[in-house]
C-alpha cells in the first residue's frame, strides 16, 4: 500500500519548497518503517524498484528511486551495500540522461542519502572506489548546472560525499578534484536563480564542508581562496576583514530572512576570527544587531542574532561594555514578551552568561534583573510533565539557565563584589537539587549542572559552605556524576575539589 502511494506525485512538487502530497507522505512513512524493522524491509521493496526503475512513465521511475532512497536509513550496510553497488552506476547515468526533472531531483537526493548513511570511516565496505570516484564527482558537478531544485540536491550529495572523507588522513580521493569542486560551487553561488530552492545556501554549506574536510595536500589551494599570501594566515585574513564586513553589512539591505540569518552566522564567525579587533565594526553593526534581536516574527533570525551576541561578547570581552546597556535591555524585553517564540528564550539565558563572563563585575548593573528572570524560568522548568517535545524544551531551558549561572559565577570570581551573589545561592542550589530529583535531565544538562555547583563553590567559597553541605546536589548528585561517562565525571571531579576547598576554609 505504501509503495503504491509513491506513484501519486504532483507535476510541480519539485518546484514548491513547501510541497506535501500523498507520495511524499508515503515515502516518509516508508522511511520510518525502514528505521523500525531494519533489514526486513529490503526484500519487500526491491521487487517494486526492479519493476519500475526503467519504465517509460516518469512517475514509475521516480517512485522506484524514491522507494530506494527512503529505505537507506535503518537496514544494515551489509544488507544495502550489495544493492547499492548494483544500482550506483545506473543512477549516475540516469542523473545525466533522464529527461524528467522530477526523476533527476529524486536521484540526486537518493545519492545524497547513499553517501550520508553508507559512506565514511564507520562503514567497512567502501562503495566509492578509485574507479567510480571520478564519475561521481563529474556527474554531481555537471548537475549543479541543472534546474535549481536538481542542483540543490547535487550540492547536498557532494556535501555528504566530502563528509565521508572527514577522517581519511593526509590524502583524500577527492584531492585531484578539489580545485574543480571549489570553482564549481563558487560558480553556483553566482547563478541568477541561486535564490530558488535554497540553492545558494546549499552551495555555500557544501563549500564549507569541502574545505573543512580538505587535507594537507590541498592546504595551498585553500589558502588561495583568500586573496594574497602571507606567512600568517590570520594576517592575510585581517587584510580583507574590512572588505568582508562591508559586504556583510550590504547584505542586510536584502529583505530575505534566510539571507539575514546566513549573514549573522557569518559575522559571528568573523568576530571569532578577528577577536578584539572586531570592536571597530560595532558602531555600524550595532543597529543591525538591534534589528535582529527585535525580529520576533522571524524568530529564527532573532535566535541566530542572540547567538551572535554571545560570539561577539567572547571575542570583544570588556570592549563589549559600551553596547551592553542596549543589548541587555532588549534581551530582558524579549524574555518578557509573549510574542517571541519560546525556542529563543533558552539561548537568551545562555547569552547572559557570555556577557557576564566578558564584562566581569561590570555585569553588576544588570545582576538583579538577570537573576530575577533566571529564577522565574528555573521555577517553570521544574516539576514539568508532558510529551517528548516539552521534555526536550525543558532540557534546553535548563541548559540555558545553567550556562547563565556558570558565566555569572566565573565572571564575578576574584571580584571585590562577589558577595552580591550570596543571596542567590540558596535558590540556585534548590534549582540544582530539583534537577537531580526529577531524573529527566539529559547528559549535557547533567554536566552543566554539576559544573555550576563547582562554579558556585569556587566563587563563593566559605560564604556558601553551610548551604552546600545541606544540598542534595553536593552529595547524591555529585556521587552519581562521578560514576558517569568521562565528560560528566571530569566536571564532577572538579566540582568535588571546589566544594572541598570551600568547606575546609
Amino acid at each position: 500500500m505504501l509503495l503504491e502511494t509513491l506513484l501519486k506525485q504532483e507535476e510541480d512538487q519539485d518546484r514548491d519548497e513547501g510541497a506535501w502530497n500523498i507520495a511524499m507522505a508515503g515515502g516518509t512513512c516508508l522511511g520510518l518503517v525502514a528505521r523500525t524493522v531494519g533489514d526486513d524491509i529490503v526484500p519487500l521493496v526491491v521487487p517494486f524498484i526492479e519493476e519500475n526503475i526503467t519504465k517509460p512513465d516518469w512517475r514509475h521511475r521516480e517512485a522506484a528511486t524514491y522507494a530506494f532512497g527512503s529505505i537507506l536509513e535503518g537496514p544494515s550496510p551489509e544488507k544495502l551495500i550489495p544493492l547499492v553497488n548494483v544500482v550506483l552506476t545506473f543512477m549516475l547515468s540516469a542523473l545525466t540522461k533522464d529527461p524528467n526533472s522530477h526523476v533527476k531531483d529524486t536521484i540526486a537526493w537518493t545519492l545524497g542519502r547513499i553517501f550520508e548513511f553508507l559512506h565514511g570511516s564507520a562503514v567497512d565496505l567502501p562503495i566509492i572506489t578509485q574507479e567510480n570516484c571520478q564519475q561521481i564527482v563529474t556527474v554531481l558537478l555537471q548537475n549543479m548546472k541543472d534546474t535549481p531544485n536538481v542542483a540543490e540536491k547535487a550540492c547536498g550529495a557532494l556535501y555528504f560525499l566530502a563528509q565521508g572523507y572527514e577522517e581519511v588522513g593526509p590524502s583524500s580521493p577527492l584531492t585531484p578534484f578539489f580545485q574543480e569542486i571549489v570553482q564549481s560551487l563558487l560558480t553556483v553561488t553566482h547563478r541568477e536563480d541561486a535564490g530558488e530552492s535554497g540553492l545558494r545556501t546549499a552551495s555555500y554549506e557544501t563549500l564549507n564542508e569541502v574545505v573543512m574536510c580538505s587535507t594537507d595536500e590541498t592546504a595551498p589551494l585553500v589558502l588561495q581562496l583568500v586573496p594574497g599570501s602571507s606567512e600568517s594566515t590570520k594576517y592575510v585574513f585581517m587584510q580583507y576583514a574590512d572588505q568582508i564586513m562591508g559586504l556583510f553589512l550590504k547584505v542586510f539591505a536584502c529583505r530575505s530572512s534566510t539571507v539575514h540569518e546566513e549573514a549573522m552566522l557569518s559575522i559571528g564567525a568573523l568576530a571569532y576570527a578577528t577577536g578584539p579587533d572586531f570592536a571597530k565594526y560595532m558602531p555600524e553593526f550595532y543597529r543591525y544587531l538591534e534589528i535582529g534581536l527585535q525580529n520576533f516574527e522571524e524568530y529564527q533570525v532573532c535566535a541566530v542574532t542572540v547567538g551572535v551576541v554571545g560570539d561577539i561578547s567572547r571575542a570583544l570581552e570588556e570592549k563589549i561594555v559600551p553596547f551592553c546597556d542596549g543589548i541587555m535591555k532588549q534581551l530582558l524585553k524579549n524574555l518578557s514578551s509573549n510574542q517571541l517564540h519560546r525556542s529563543v528564550k533558552p539561548p537568551i539565558f545562555s547569552c547572559f552568561g557570555d556577557i557576564a563572563l566578558a564584562v566581569g563585575e561590570y555585569f553588576e548593573k544588570y545582576l538583579m534583573w538577570a537573576m530575577s528572570s533566571l529564577q522565574s524560568a528555573a521555577e517553570l522548568s521544574t516539576h514539568t510533565a508532558g510529551d517528548d517535545e516539552l521534555i526536550e524544551y525543558t532540557n534546553s531551558l535548563r541548559n540555558g539557565i545553567l550556562e547563565a549561572y556558570s558565566g555569572i559565577f566565573q565572571g564575578f570570581k576574584s571580584s571585590p563584589i562577589t558577595q552580591l551573589l550570596i543571596p542567590y545561592a540558596p535558590h540556585i542550589l534548590q534549582f540544582l537539587d530539583g534537577i537531580y530529583m526529577e531524573k529527566d535531565t539529559d547528559d549535557v544538562g547533567m554536566e552543566t549542572a554539576i559544573g555550576v555547583l563547582g562554579d558556585l563553590a569556587d566563587t563563593l567559597g566559605s560564604h556558601a559552605a553551610s548551604l552546600i553541605q545541606q544540598s542534595v546536589s553536593s552529595k547524591d548528585f555529585l556521587n552519581e556524576c562521578l560514576s558517569e561517562d568521562l565528560m560528566i565525571k571530569e566536571s564532577a571531579e572538579w566540582a568535588k575539589l571546589a566544594i572541598s576547598r570551600a568547606i575546609s576554609v
